[in-house]
């Protein structure tokens, strides 16, 4: 098969990257791409945004799957627009993604699948706000509804503070926090069957012990030896299966990647937030763990034909992906400073997440997360040491990158925290 890859990111650069791997694709394009995609793929220029573009571009290439990545087009009906056109496409409709772009909406879907999840205020006013602040109480949750590019939540002990948010944001969900380690899954689903991919961890703070601002994500790891057992088929059960059957209900069944982030307390999962698409920088991690054709599998949801498939063959090993990202981030990253990479060790490769070429073909950072050093090992500890290995390697002068990202004192942490809510239940 032939496959367009929608998007110019480190997910979809790492999603291209395995849609190729797999025996029964023959050719890869990415639109518009990065300099990472140009190495294996055929970058296109487009604006993703633009569905009626993506869908010609799609017939123009004749490919026989469209896989829309980011989270913006998505809910902008990039995905019925190539469908409109004949062609297959991996990803939600905009119906079904507003799971993603409204919060308020997926709260309400959450309450009417009985969905285990927070407790929870939508307000448009700082009235409404301040009530809502006050009935939860601190830490306070404070989620823009609509898109935010991973940035739009605040978790903070300040009434202020999280106030401010509200008034920046206009309409905002309110929650009761929820107190646990966090998780995320990807389930691939064509709105009836669906197939969960192995769980992940990311780290959203932008500095070592969670400090600092969120971002998009400064690196993630799998698998979860601290997660609990039956975790995942609970989650299936008590999340995915009700979700999928209430967007049926709605006139709305969600085709696609449902990501469930997840918060472990002490009375069992609980919702953080869904998105209708892969997440980054998980994906970057949970990819090379497969063993099973990625272009296969997306094509079978993407057509309905997800319960044919075999099951999911997953890799043993343990994968690690640690962010560099640009001086200032996530505020006014620095951009231009030139990047030179080394020749990649087995086991280690590098995810372009925000590069571009200069006018004399250098290599330089244009974003706020530049790359992705991805690594996979016999388990967490030597994929981290080879991901952090490769890093030194790397020439990037503006670049830094969390030290902490699945250290072992932290897997011990958490594996202890666990271990006592369970003896507290």
């Amino acid at each position: 098969m032939t496959v367009l890859v929608v998007g110019s990111g480190g997910r979809e650069h790492a999603l291209a990257l395995a849609i190729s791997k797999d025996p029964a694709v023959a050719a890869v394009h990415v639109a518009p791409g990065n300099p990472g995609t140009a190495g294996f793929a055929t970058n296109h220029p487009v604006d993703i945004l633009d569905g009626p573009a993506v869908a010609a571009l799609a017939v123009d290439l004749g490919v026989d799957l469209v896989v829309v990545g980011p989270e913006a087009p998505l809910v902008a009906g990039v995905a019925d627009a190539v469908r409109e056109r004949g062609v297959a496409c991996f990803g939600p409709g905009a119906a079904a993604a507003r799971l993603e772009g409204s919060k308020a909406f997926a709260k309400q879907v959450m309450a009417d699948a009985g969905v285990p999840t927070a407790r929870s205020r939508t307000a448009t006013t700082p009235e409404q706000a301040a009530a809502a602040l006050d009935e939860f109480g601190a830490p306070y949750v404070v989620k823009a509804d609509g898109l935010a590019a991973g940035k739009g939540v605040v978790v903070t002990d300040d009434r202020q503070t999280a106030l401010d948010h509200a008034a920046e944001c206009g309409q905002v969900v309110i929650e009761e926090y929820l107190d646990g380690p966090e998780a995320s899954l990807f389930v691939i689903t064509d709105g009836v069957t669906a197939v969960p991919l192995p769980p992940a961890q990311d780290f959203k703070r932008v500095g070592d012990g969670d400090e600092g601002p969120n971002t998009g994500g400064m690196g993630s790891y799998t698998p979860l030896p601290w997660l609990p057992g039956g975790t995942v088929e609970r989650v299936m059960a008590e999340v995915v299966e009700p979700t999928l059957a209430r967007m049926r209900d709605l006139g709305a069944p969600f085709t696609g990647l449902l990501y469930v982030g997840l918060a472990l307390t002490k009375a069992g999962p609980r919702v953080v937030e869904f998105n209708a698409r892969f997440g980054d920088p998980e994906t970057e991690a949970i990819l090379p763990r497969l063993n099973t054709g990625l272009g296969t599998l997306l094509l079978a949801a993407a057509t309905g034909a997800l319960a044919e498939q075999p099951p999911l063959e997953v890799s043993g090993d343990a994968c690690v992906g640690v962010v560099l990202a640009a001086k200032g981030y996530p505020a006014t990253p620095a951009k231009g400073c030139v990047i030179t990479l080394p020749d990649e060790p087995e086991g280690v490769h590098v995810i372009h997440a925000g590069t571009a070429l200069d006018a004399r073909g250098r290599l330089v950072a244009a974003g706020g997360r530049v790359l992705v050093v991805v690594a996979t090992g016999s388990d967490i500890a030597d994929a981290r040491e080879r991901a952090y290995a490769h890093i030194d390697r790397i020439d990037f002068a503006d670049g830094f990158a969390r030290t902490d990202i699945a250290s072992q004192a932290r897997l011990d942490a958490i594996a202890a925290r666990l271990g006592r809510d369970r003896r507290e239940q």
